[in-house]
């Protein structure tokens, strides 16, 4: 019987993840172009095969290292603007970022739920508290939506801030799907499409990764990164992304110049046979960071959701041991906990 339930209980937690991964079907309808088929959409470097088999194999047998149930942290309490040249940057956790500049609040891939998953009784669960209280948000003006997946595309959270602000949604081909119901209102980007909100320009960029609201529409959405030019500098934002040759950061430093701010994932890359295809290491988070010219870079996908299967504080540890090998001042290249802000200016 305990083998019995440890196998059920192994299945529930490989189905959650897969909920918390999928979904509800979304799709786009458009022309083909060299990215787009008609149907399904692709990175510029081929995916590995056999996913579901790597899929099952990695919540079977490596269930990977446990994480505390909750840790508390002092909230941030932004400021409602900032203007000047300065650059402020609160970390909410996860994928969540609150950038203020030029007189502009952003918004990053906004989940303030309790789980990252469409289930409320599985799926990864929030260990830390949001870094700053909902209600303690300045009024929001742009929210980034870089992809579908549970943990960066929230419909309640993104709910709440239509209701209160009716920002500028901005999100790639296809995503407004996964946000009807709602009654959202969204601009849909393909890699290269540029949106304006007042002084600063929003455009799509490539990013190495997936999507997928269920288990019938994988690929059927677009995935992006997001370049913003503003008067005190670009900002980079990629919610997720591998790093593969690095070509598609290398292409948007080319494109758009060097970063003052390159906000990029440094957690979720365990086990790298299996992930790393689609998720960047702390190690390959900074070489990205110098590959698109960032004067600073802000990692963050860590410490708030267990996605994937490394520990809690390894990936800071392990990005400022990157840092440090590649000899660039800590205080250049940060990786935040939830609750900490940081003023570049």
């Amino acid at each position: 019987m305990p083998a019995r339930k440890t196998l059920i209980g192994t299945a529930m937690a490989a189905l959650a993840t897969l909920a918390s991964l999928t979904g509800c079907a979304t799709r786009h309808d458009g022309p083909p172009s060299d990215h787009f088929d008609g149907r399904v959409f692709r990175n510029d470097e081929p995916a590995p095969p056999g996913a579901l088999w790597k899929f099952l194999r990695w919540q079977i047998f490596e269930p990977g290292v446990s994480w505390p149930d909750h840790l508390p942290i002092e909230r941030d309490r932004p400021p409602p603007r900032v203007h000047g040249d300065d650059i402020r940057v609160s970390y909410v956790g996860h994928a969540t970022v609150l950038v203020q500049v030029a007189g502009i609040n952003i918004l990053t891939d906004p989940v303030w739920s309790e789980r990252a998953s469409p289930l409320t009784f599985a799926g990864p669960k929030r260990v830390r508290e949001p870094g700053v209280a909902f209600e303690d948000l300045p009024r929001i003006d742009i929210v980034l939506v870089s992809h579908n997946h549970y943990d960066h595309l929230d419909k309640d959270t993104l709910a709440k801030l239509w209701e209160r602000d009716h920002p500028l949604i901005v999100s790639p081909l296809g995503n407004l799907a996964a946000m009807r119901g709602k009654a959202l209102q969204a601009v849909e980007l393909d890699w290269g499409q540029s949106v304006d909100k007042g002084a600063i320009r929003i455009t799509a960029e490539p990013m190495q990764h997936w999507s997928a609201r269920g288990p019938i529409d994988q690929n059927l959405s677009l995935w992006a990164a997001f370049v913003l030019k503003t008067p005190s500098g670009a900002v980079y934002f990629a919610g997720d992304t591998g790093y593969g040759s690095g070509a598609h950061f290398k292409a948007t430093r080319q494109k758009h110049g060097p970063m003052r701010l390159a906000i990029l994932p440094i957690g979720g890359y365990e086990p790298s046979w299996f992930v790393g295809y689609a998720h960047m290491n702390p190690e390959e988070t900074v070489q990205a960071g110098m590959d698109l010219g960032a004067q600073r870079v802000l990692g963050h996908h860590w410490a708030t959701f267990r996605v994937t299967n490394e520990a809690i504080d390894e990936p800071g540890q392990r990005f400022a041991s990157a840092v440090d090998r590649a000899r660039i001042p800590w205080e250049h290249f940060r990786a935040l906990l939830p609750g900490m802000a940081w003023l570049i200016d």
